[in-house]
């Protein structure tokens, strides 16, 4: 109950009692007048008058009482009402809804599983009214020190930890004027030696990005390991103070050196007034006298920034931060489902570059038929097309197959990829191979570019991009005749198209003597 409540109820109590004893005195003077001629009508109206002080008391508590009730229901009232910015929060959930329709078509059950449980986190945020302060920096910055330090010093109430997990700690307090909790997490130091100290920086950086505000912890100048992730996490959208902490270890004129350093690093991603110095847990001093001195830990301007950012922004960067979030969600579904698709084509790929290779080997061709790969290649495009849920007819197919055919021929690829295939097979097989093998190995060897082009122009939602068709076929050519890969598909096809011919041959040969 609050103080003021409880001085009026004493002082109405006092009231009270105040005006029964004076009707007692009173009634004591009458008492003994009537006592003379009525001894009964002194007890009848001694009975009443205790009735009435009693109902005076008990209505004047139950007023009370019903007051403190009615505001306690009033507030309870209020704190779901705690709204986000409409638009972003509208937003947010069209993204989410976009996500669990991308969600519905990933076919590996762990990612599609964790993608929905992310999404449900997300969800839940919409509705708490929290703000999430994370802590973040390296072990030796004093993060532990600043979060001791304003859990200290914070107004309103702190609870006890929310739990200790391997990334940290996280606590629960209130700050005058402001309905939602804030909550407070101190996470691993980054930049630590060893596996295990990349992994719990991982862990860290995960907890950074989901964080409304950012506190960056740092004991001098930014160094580059520093620099270089919190500008990330601004280029990102995250609200950051940069916090220079063990100020108590150098002199005032030191102090704002660094500052400015600080400050100048930072420009034009984090303004000036959210770089601000702090002593969280200043050293012990030692007197003349011998005594051990230590100071009081000085936060307060940090306190006061961060009391600033969270009144007058809070809503905003709990709205921000879910709309983020959410984004990113969405941009981690198509990258599963991006990936998901390419290897899906990736198969088809590689089942109609052998195709084509069978097609144009058992066709006795002066030079590699681009109409014989180009028809081919129409039902590929269409099955590419399927997988990217892009429905084609094999007439648009084959205009798309002949048209990259032309690509491919007005630039030399096939003749380079007809010399090299010719000089790589002649390094792996004993004997020269028959002409017909190596222009069905050419054959499968352009229809993989073609595919491999194909696969881009549909991840681009049907667009060959700035570049057009030639920059696609062009880039596709140059990534498949490295060594490394040329090694292994030759390997390939002497298994699927030179082995067969010469048992073939041998088979002929057999049956013609």
């Amino acid at each position: 109950m609050p103080v003021s409540r409880l001085v009026t109820l004493i002082v109405g109590l006092i009231v009270i009692l105040g005006v029964g004893l004076w009707f007692l005195d009173s009634l004591n003077r009458l008492s003994w007048t009537l006592s003379y001629y009525s001894p009964i009508l002194v007890n009848l109206l001694l009975f009443l008058l205790v009735i009435l002080i009693a109902a005076l008391i008990a209505a004047f508590v139950y007023y009370a009482l019903k007051i403190q009730s009615g505001e306690q229901r009033s507030r309870s009232r209020k704190r779901p009402n705690i709204k986000l910015p409409e638009k972003k929060t509208e937003t947010a959930s069209t993204t989410l809804s976009a996500v669990r329709q991308q969600v519905s078509q990933i076919q590996d059950e762990v990612s599609r599983q964790a993608l929905l449980s992310k999404s449900r986190e997300i969800e839940a945020n919409l509705s708490r009214g929290e703000i999430q302060v994370v802590v973040f920096g390296t072990g030796s910055a004093g993060k532990t020190s600043l979060v001791n330090a304003v859990m200290g010093r914070m107004v309103g109430n702190v609870d006890a930890p929310m739990g200790t997990t391997t990334v940290g700690e996280t606590y629960c307090l209130r700050l005058k004027g402001m309905e939602r909790r804030i909550l407070i997490t101190d996470t691993p130091g980054i930049l630590e030696a060893g596996v295990a100290g990349t992994e719990r920086e991982q862990l860290a950086r995960e907890l950074a990005t989901s964080a409304d505000l950012l506190l960056f912890v740092v004991d001098n100048d930014l160094r580059r390991s520093e620099y270089e992730p919190l500008k990330a996490l601004a280029e990102i959208g995250k609200r950051s103070l940069v916090v220079l902490n063990k100020t108590d270890l150098y002199a005032e004129e030191d102090t704002q050196a660094i500052l400015a350093k600080l400050r100048e690093r930072v420009r034009g991603f984090i303004p000036t007034n959210d770089v601000v110095a702090i002593a969280a847990n200043p050293q012990e001093v030692e007197l003349e006298n011998g005594d051990i001195f230590r100071s009081e830990p000085e936060i307060v301007p940090l306190l006061r920034r961060m009391a600033a950012i969270l009144r007058a922004e809070g809503e905003d960067l709990v709205a921000d931060n879910i709309l983020l979030q959410s984004i990113r969600l969405g941009e981690e579904a198509r990258k599963l489902i991006d990936t998901q698709r390419r290897r899906q084509a990736n198969k088809i790929v590689d089942r109609f570059q052998w195709i084509g290779a069978g097609v144009v080997s058992v066709t006795p061709l002066p030079m590699v038929d681009l109409l014989a790969t180009a028809a081919v290649n129409a039902q590929m495009v269409v099955e590419i097309g399927r997988v990217y849920g892009c429905e084609l007819n094999m007439e648009r197919g084959r205009e798309l197959a002949l048209s990259l055919a032309k690509t491919l021929a007005s630039l030399g690829i096939v003749k380079g990829a007809l010399q090299l295939v010719s000089t790589a097979l002649q390094l792996n097989v004993a004997t020269f191979v028959i002409g017909r093998a190596i222009q069905g190995v050419t054959a499968a060897y352009l229809t993989r570019i073609a595919g491999k082009s194909f696969i881009e122009y549909f991840r681009h939602d049907q667009d060959w991009g700035d570049g057009g068709m030639t920059e696609v076929v062009q880039r596709q050519f140059q990534l498949n005749r490295r060594d490394e890969f040329v090694k292994a598909f030759i390997s390939e096809a002497i298994a699927k198209v030179v082995k067969p011919l010469t048992d073939r041959k041998e088979v002929v040969e057999e049956m013609e003597e």
